[in-house]
């Protein structure tokens, strides 16, 4: 999953937004002294790679890649990302008990409070998610091939994004759908992960 999603699963837990933030940045055991990340920040990092791993693995997922592999290729995964994201913002009312300015607030406010704590990157994304507010930007078809064609100006290869939004309009009940069944399936096993985390700090 993509920003939003897992902003909204750190359960406005500090240490925990933080980790879920910079995962991507951090290589290796990120409990290691070169990281210099406290024990509710590694757990972040955990869960981070924890949603990721299930993410990647589940069928609703698997099923939307195949939809986007002729056009993306090894992209389609990051496609799938963004796309969720939109659905998760079009629906967040509905999905959270949360209205998306309301939580969006929060989230940016205490991202840049945290911000001390991230690798240089990591501020830079946040610098970028901030001013042209991308979680706002999520809810429409503009804003998600706005984000795709950022991404794709950073990939190393040709990935397809700059056009994806082509097969998001197409395919656009069918990915909703896969969204929408995959969605509380990974709420549950976040729960049940943040769970087992607290209980091995």
């Amino acid at each position: 999953m993509n920003i939003l999603a897992h902003g909204y699963l750190s359960a406005r837990k500090d240490g925990l937004l933080i980790g879920n933030f910079i995962g991507d940045f951090i290589k290796g055991n990120p409990a290691h002294p070169r990281h210099k990340l406290t024990l509710h920040e590694v757990a972040g990092v955990r869960l981070h790679r924890e949603i990721d791993t299930f993410t990647d693995a589940h069928p609703d997922v698997a099923a939307v890649r195949e939809l986007l592999h002729p056009r993306c290729h090894k992209y389609a995964g990051v496609a799938v990302d963004v796309f969720f994201d939109h659905f998760l913002a079009r629906n967040f009312d509905q999905l959270t008990g949360e209205s998306l300015p309301d939580f969006t607030r929060y989230f940016y406010s205490a991202l840049q409070r945290l911000s001390p704590r991230f690798p240089t990157p990591a501020a830079r994304m946040l610098h970028a998610l901030v001013r042209y507010d991308w979680v706002m930007g999520y809810q429409t078809t503009e804003g998600i091939d706005q984000s795709l064609k950022g991404i794709s100006r950073r990939t190393a290869f040709p990935s397809g994004l700059d056009t994806a939004i082509i097969d998001l309009v197409l395919y656009y009940d069918q990915i909703g759908e896969h969204f929408m069944h995959f969605w509380p399936e990974l709420v549950d096993h976040v729960e049940q992960i943040r769970i087992q985390l607290s209980k091995a700090e």
